[in-house]
């Protein structure tokens, strides 16, 4: 828990002293419940690093830590046993000292995607909803951001954020085990709010804009990337069971139906900026995550049709003001 004082110390010091306390309780209980029983494996891997402290540190262009002889003096196949002890990487890739962390998802031409698009982030407060093990965190950082927090309920991703901080030690990047539905009513806090791969898998994806709404300040930015179908206003597909294997997958919706939900929800200036099919080399399998994958996930006959027959993935960038 000691990784997250800073930031409860900068709620309290935005004048959420109420919220700090309630989250460091909640947040230490989510870190107890250790559901898989890997708990043990985590912390004893993360006691485990060495000290090292890295004679650089690049998280603009991309997110490199340390040079090879910073680790000299420690084995590296132990090393790199310690960091495969939080499998499965699914968003990067990381360069950690001279090790190449090859992850799931190409998570770097996404941040190429969006960044154009969206405001200056320098000195602004950032709130990035389900954001994985914190990679775009990180880039975030990398730009300027004033304090980036990223929520996300899985578990195995706050200990590979931990495991970043171990080194690159921040006081403007934390990310908590917990959901957009743990966040206070009408916060009303970050200048801007990511939420990237999310909304499909809300049961309410209304419901989920409001959220999103009321963590940002009046004016504010939204950054929302989603997958999309081909359609006209009023179009979206609700899978029957599942979509490219996911179960939870509620509503994917077409780019017009998109915007007349963010303008549905009150939000202002709303814009698509980007589509994009998702490719086989920005989604796969590596040996940082060896599981099924997006290959697995297609029709073998016809990749343009997920196994299900849907459409295949595509995935679409929104920007919006709060109003």
């Amino acid at each position: 828990m000691t990784v997250y004082k800073p930031f409860f110390r900068w709620l309290e010091s935005v004048g959420q002293a109420e919220w700090a306390e309630q989250l460091a309780k909640f947040t230490a209980e989510r870190l107890a419940d250790d559901f898989h029983g890997k708990m043990p494996l985590w912390q004893q891997a993360l006691a485990d690093l060495p000290a090292i402290q890295p004679t650089e540190i690049e998280l603009k262009t991309q997110i490199a830590i340390g040079k090879a002889t910073d680790l000299s003096a420690f084995d590296k196949a132990s090393f790199i046993e310690l960091i495969k002890a939080f499998h499965p990487w699914r968003k990067g890739p990381y360069q950690l000292f001279d090790i190449h962390i090859d992850t799931e998802w190409r998570s770097d031409w996404k941040w190429d995607r969006v960044l154009p698009h969206i405001s200056s982030l320098q000195g602004r407060k950032v709130l990035d909803v389900g954001g994985g093990n914190g990679y775009h965190g990180w880039r975030m950082v990398g730009e300027g951001a004033q304090m980036v927090m990223g929520i996300d309920p899985t578990l195995v991703f706050s200990m590979q954020y931990q495991l970043m901080q171990h080194f690159i030690q921040s006081d403007k990047h934390f990310v908590l085990p917990i959901g957009i539905e743990h966040m206070p009513d009408k916060l009303h806090l970050f200048d801007t709010v990511f939420s990237m791969g999310v909304l499909y898998h809300r049961r309410s994806p209304l419901k989920h804009l409001m959220e999103l709404r009321h963590c940002l300040r009046q004016g504010g930015e939204l950054v929302l990337e989603t997958l999309v179908i081909e359609g006209k206003e009023g179009m979206s597909l609700m899978p029957e069971e599942r979509y490219a294997k996911m179960r939870n997958v509620w509503f994917i919706p077409s780019i017009p139906t998109m915007l007349l939900w963010l303008r549905k929800c009150g939000y202002k200036n709303v814009r698509c900026v980007d589509e994009s099919i998702t490719s086989l080399n920005e989604q796969r399998a590596t040996e940082w995550m060896t599981f099924e994958s997006l290959k697995d996930f297609l029709d073998p006959l016809d990749i343009t049709k997920t196994i299900e027959g849907y459409p295949a993935p595509k995935r679409a960038v929104f920007i919006a003001d709060a109003p």
